[in-house]
C-alpha cells in the first residue's frame, strides 16, 4: 500500500529529500519505515505542559518498537491561567486556530503517515484534534494528564481556590499572608489544573470520543499509568496505519452525542459548547447548541467535581474514570462506535464500575442517585441571546436558578472588575459584561479574575453575570457566557441599558431583557459598531473571520464572508 510519505522518500528524483533525512540522522531502514509525526505542545510556560518531553520520549519508544520512524515537532501552546484577567487572554481562543493549522501544514508538507498528537490544556487539544479531522491520517490523542491537588490547612485546594482567595483577602476573611501560603501549596506540580476545568473536560471528551486509549483522560500527569499510556499511543499509531483506521472512521454524530452525555454527565466546563462543535464541523458532522441543550436534558448530572464540587480529577481517576462514567451512562450510549483501539467504545467500559466514594458521597453517583436531574450545562434562549448562550448550571446555587434584576453594563472585563473594585456593584443585579465576543473582544476572553472576586467575595450567589466573552472551566456561579449573537455584531446585548430589567431562567433555559419589542428596535435604529480594538497582526485576522459562538466560533473558509454574522 502506497504510503503518504512516499512522496517525500520515493524514487531517484528524491535523492535530495533523502539526502536531508540522513543528515537528521536517519539511514536507510529508517527512511523506509512509515512517517509518524509526533505534534508535541511541550513548551517551559504551561505546568500542563512542562512534562510533555518525557511522554514524547516514550511515544517515540513505541513507534520504533512498532517498526516505525518518529519525527517530533511542536506546537504552540498558552496557559489560560498567567493569560487571565490581563490582555493576554485575547489570545487564547485564536491560538486554538494556529495549533489546528500548524498540525495540519506540518504533515502536509512532510508526508507523514500517521500522527501521535500529545497536548494538555485548553485550546491546544481541541486544536490538535481539528487538525486531526482535516487531514484524515491514522490518528491518536495522548492528553498530558491531570495536576495533583494540593492541601492547605488540612483541606484539597486547585489553582480557583487561589483566584477565589484574591476576593477574600479583598473582603478581610484571609489575610495577605495566608493567601501568600496559599499560592504555594495549590498548584503542587505539572499536569493540568486540578478540577474539572477546560482542559481535563477536554481530556475526558477525548476519551469519550475515541481518540485516546482507554483511561487516558483521568490518568494523571506524572503517574506510571501515563507513561504507559504514551508508551502504548506509540504503539497504536503504527496499528491504526496497519488497518488504515482514520478519524473519518471513527467520528460520527453519535461519537459527540456520546462525549456530550459524558460531558453532562461530569459537569465540565462551558468550553466545550465551542470546542466540540468546531471538531465536529471539521469532522463534517452537524453537532452544536441544540444538541447541547437536546442532550443535557436528558442526562443525570452524576459528578460533583471542582469548581462545583469537592472532586478533583485523582478522585474521578479513583473510580474508574471516564470508563466508569460511560458504565453509568451505557443505556443512553452508541458504544458499537470504533476507536484508536481498532475496537468499540464498549471496550473502554469496566465490567463493573467501582463504588468509590470521598467527601462523604459517591465520585460518580448512580442513575438512582444523581446531583441533578439533568445534565451540568445548560443552554439558554430568549430576545436578549437568540442564538443562544451557555452556563455551568452544576455551578450554580440553587438560589441563583432563576433571577430577575436590573443591569449593570460593561463594555469590557476590566471595566466591571474595577467597579467590583470600587463597591459599585449591588446585590440582586444582573452584570453584563459585552464586547468581549468572539470578533468583538476579540477571542472571547475567558472571566476568571471576574467571576472569581463574584464567587470568592461577598457578593457570591447574590449577582448574576450575562457576557458575549466566555467563561474558564473553573467559573462557578450564575456566569452565563455565548451569549450569541455577539454584541459587535449588532446582537441584543449591545442595546442593554443600566437598570434594564433581566431574567434568567436556568430551568426553564430562558434569558431575556424584559424591554419591549419596539424599544429594541428604537434603540437597534441608533447603534452603531464599536472601533475595533485590534487593526493588524493575528487578532485582527481573527476578528475579520471569527463566526458566533454558536457554530463554535470557527473561522470562516470563504474570504467574501469575512464580517458578516451568520
Amino acid at each position: 500500500m502506497a504510503r503518504k510519505s512516499d512522496q517525500v522518500k520515493e524514487g531517484a528524483a528524491r535523492a535530495p529529500q533523502r539526502s536531508l533525512l540522513r543528515a537528521l540522522g536517519l539511514n536507510g531502514d529508517d527512511i523506509r519505515k512509515p512517517f509518524i509525526g509526533i505534534a508535541n505542545s511541550y513548551n517551559q510556560v504551561v505546568p500542563g505542559h512542562i512534562h510533555l518531553n518525557r511522554l514524547a520520549a516514550e511515544v517515540e519508544r513505541g513507534v520504533r518498537e512498532a517498526g516505525g520512524t518518529p519525527f517530533q515537532f511542536n506546537t504552540i501552546g498558552i496557559c489560560d491561567g498567567l493569560a487571565m484577567g490581563h490582555a493576554g487572554m485575547y489570545a487564547s481562543l485564536p491560538s486554538r486556530e494556529l495549533v489546528a493549522d500548524s498540525v495540519e501544514l506540518m504533515a502536509k508538507a512532510h508526508g507523514f503517515d500517521a500522527l501521535v498528537l500529545i497536548a494538555s490544556c485548553d485550546k491546544i487539544v481541541p486544536g490538535m484534534l481539528m487538525a486531526a479531522c482535516r487531514l484524515d491520517l491514522p490518528a491518536v490523542m495522548l492528553t498530558g494528564g491531570a495536576m495533583a491537588a494540593g492541601e492547605y490547612k488540612g483541606q484539597v485546594v486547585d489553582l480557583i481556590t487561589v483566584f477565589e482567595g484574591v476576593a477574600k483577602v479583598e473582603a478581610g476573611s484571609m489575610t495577605p499572608a495566608e493567601l501568600a501560603e496559599l499560592e504555594t501549596k495549590a498548584c503542587p506540580g505539572p499536569g493540568s489544573c486540578a478540577g474539572m476545568f477546560t482542559a481535563n473536560t477536554m481530556a475526558c471528551l477525548t476519551e469519550a470520543l475515541g481518540l485516546s486509549l482507554p483511561g487516558c483522560g483521568c490518568a494523571l500527569a506524572e503517574s506510571e499509568d501515563k507513561t504507559r499510556l504514551a508508551y502504548q499511543s506509540g504503539l497504536a499509531a503504527l496499528k491504526l496505519l496497519e488497518t488504515d483506521l482514520k478519524p473519518s472512521d471513527i467520528l460520527c454524530y453519535d461519537s459527540f452525542a456520546n462525549a456530550c452525555r459524558v460531558d453532562m454527565a461530569l459537569g465540565g466546563s462551558t468550553n466545550t459548547a465551542l470546542h466540540l462543535p468546531a471538531i465536529a464541523h471539521e469532522a463534517g458532522v452537524a453537532f452544536g447548541l441544540a444538541q447541547f441543550d437536546e442532550i443535557s436534558r436528558s442526562t443525570p448530572h452524576l459528578c460533583s467535581m471542582s469548581p462545583g464540587g469537592p472532586m478533583r480529577m485523582a478522585h474521578l481517576h479513583q473510580a474508574g474514570g471516564v470508563g466508569a462514567v460511560m458504565k453509568r451512562l451505557e443505556a443512553s450510549l452508541n458504544l458499537e462506535v470504533k476507536t484508536v483501539t481498532g475496537g468499540p467504545l464498549t471496550d473502554y467500559l469496566p465490567a463493573e464500575a467501582p463504588a468509590v466514594e470521598a467527601f462523604g458521597q459517591p465520585v460518580i453517583h448512580g442513575l438512582d442517585d444523581p446531583l441533578h436531574a439533568q445534565g451540568g450545562l445548560a443552554v439558554l434562549a430568549g430576545n436578549l441571546a437568540p442564538d443562544g448562550a451557555v452556563v455551568k448550571a452544576a455551578a450554580v446555587k440553587d438560589e441563583m436558578l432563576t433571577h430577575q434584576g436590573p443591569a449593570r453594563c460593561f463594555d469590557r472585563e476590566e471595566d466591571a472588575v474595577a467597579a467590583y473594585g470600587r463597591g459599585e456593584i449591588r446585590p440582586g443585579e444582573v452584570v453584563v459584561v459585552r464586547y468581549e465576543g468572539p470578533a468583538g473582544g476579540p477571542g472571547m476572553r475567558e472571566m476568571l479574575a471576574l467571576t472569581s472576586l463574584i464567587s470568592g467575595g461577598p457578593l457570591d450567589g447574590k449577582v448574576a453575570l450575562v457576557t458575549d466573552g466566555r467563561f474558564s472551566g473553573g467559573s462557578r456561579g450564575a456566569a452565563i457566557g455565548h451569549v450569541s449573537p455577539e454584541a459587535a455584531r449588532g446582537g441584543p446585548l449591545a442595546l442593554v441599558k443600566d437598570g434594564d430589567p433581566i431574567s434568567i431562567d436556568i430551568p426553564g433555559r430562558k434569558l431575556e431583557i424584559l424591554v419591549d419589542d419596539a424599544g429594541l428596535a428604537s434603540r437597534k435604529a441608533d447603534w452603531r459598531a464599536p472601533a475595533k480594538r485590534f487593526t493588524r497582526g493575528a487578532l485582527a485576522r481573527y476578528a475579520a473571520l471569527v463566526e458566533s459562538a454558536a457554530t463554535g466560533a470557527i473561522l470562516r473558509d470563504n474570504p467574501e464572508e469575512q464580517g458578516k454574522e451568520k
